[in-house]
């Protein structure tokens, strides 16, 4: 499946729209015992795609995808936050994770990540990292060469974990 550009919607700063739908799936996610990781949502096919990272400490299972999934349907079909048809996907955030929100930079400090910027930083659009730690404004990041970035995380267009084996 390609998708193309999606846009990612930090849990803790995004618009009133965004925050209602984020209000509707948490509880139900929480509800069953798992974490909301995140949300994505973008266009695919002409239809409205909505991907929803939920995170448990044992793990995910694709048992636990269909739960979750049977039960935000529900939810989504009684509440309609959108217009049309849509199609819902519950996954789990992998090894090669997006991270949405500061605490889960904080989460994986020490780990290598890259992010991908919606505006150029020091001229690069792409900076690949450690991530050296939070501050209130920006994530610190150092390139393998050494160079230290302060990255806001307004200018995130998407930051993934880069596994480790």
């Amino acid at each position: 499946m390609k998708v193309g550009r999606w846009p990612i919607f930090c849990l803790e700063r995004m618009s009133r729209q965004h925050q209602a739908l984020v209000d509707l799936v948490r509880p139900v996610v929480e509800g069953m015992g798992y974490e909301l990781w995140g949300l994505e949502h973008g266009i695919r096919a002409r239809r409205l795609l909505l991907r929803v990272y939920i995170e448990r400490q044992d793990g995910i299972t694709l048992g636990d995808c269909e739960r979750v999934s049977h039960e935000l349907t529900g939810v989504l079909d009684v509440e309609d936050p959108f217009r049309g048809p849509y199609d819902l996907e519950v996954s789990s955030p992998g090894l090669d994770r997006l991270l949405f929100t500061p605490e889960q930079f904080r989460r994986f400090a020490g780990h290598e990540v890259l992010v991908h910027m919606k505006v150029k930083l020091n001229g690069r659009r792409r900076i690949s990292g450690r991530i050296e730690g939070v501050e209130a404004e920006a994530i610190l990041l150092r390139t393998p060469d050494g160079e230290a970035f302060r990255v806001p995380p307004d200018l995130i267009e998407r930051a993934r974990l880069v596994p480790r084996f």
